[in-house]
């Protein structure tokens, strides 16, 4: 299993096994405001394959679903944002991560951030919707996929004469 409780980890690690139960009481961690606390353990194996996912396209977007059928809202929106960009579609692929929850899970510790849908533009995380969103509306998303030359030129797009 990659994940472990933070309490558990800590008693193996900082308590002796003839521990008294006083210091399992005044441990912090055994309190039950931290029982959902979690460290997940991302392993060499999934470290590897997201690295490899990230460097397969100039943009790669995490989402839930595919680009023809988004299964959120806000992957919906992230595809519709990169749409209006004018993204080449040659120069960006996407990952449907409720095909594989080790990758569902791995990518958010992987980005330290904890929503999907993510977005990764020259290997660089750029972040998930709402950032995408506000970059797409201050002008600054546009600039970043320009500079990294990953939209459709307008001698591209425009019809031959």
């Amino acid at each position: 299993m990659l994940s472990r409780t933070t309490a558990s980890a800590f008693a193996r690690v900082a308590r002796p096994a003839t521990c008294t139960s006083t210091f399992a009481a005044r441990n912090p961690l055994q309190s039950s405001r931290f029982a959902r606390l979690q460290i997940r353990l991302l392993s060499q194996e999934t470290r590897q394959a997201i690295d490899k996912a990230v460097g397969s396209a100039p943009v790669v977007l995490f989402m839930k679903g595919t680009p023809e059928t988004p299964q959120c809202g806000f992957s919906r929106a992230s595809i519709q944002i990169l749409g209006l960009q004018g993204v080449d579609p040659s120069k960006f692929t996407a990952f449907n991560v409720l095909e594989d929850e080790e990758l569902r899970q791995g990518i958010k510790e992987y980005s330290e951030w904890p929503t999907i849908p993510q977005l990764y533009v020259g290997k660089e995380f750029v972040g998930g919707c709402d950032i995408l969103m506000s970059m797409h509306q201050d002008g600054s998303l546009a600039k970043l996929l320009e500079e990294k030359n990953v939209v459709v030129s307008g001698e591209e797009t425009a019809s031959p004469q």
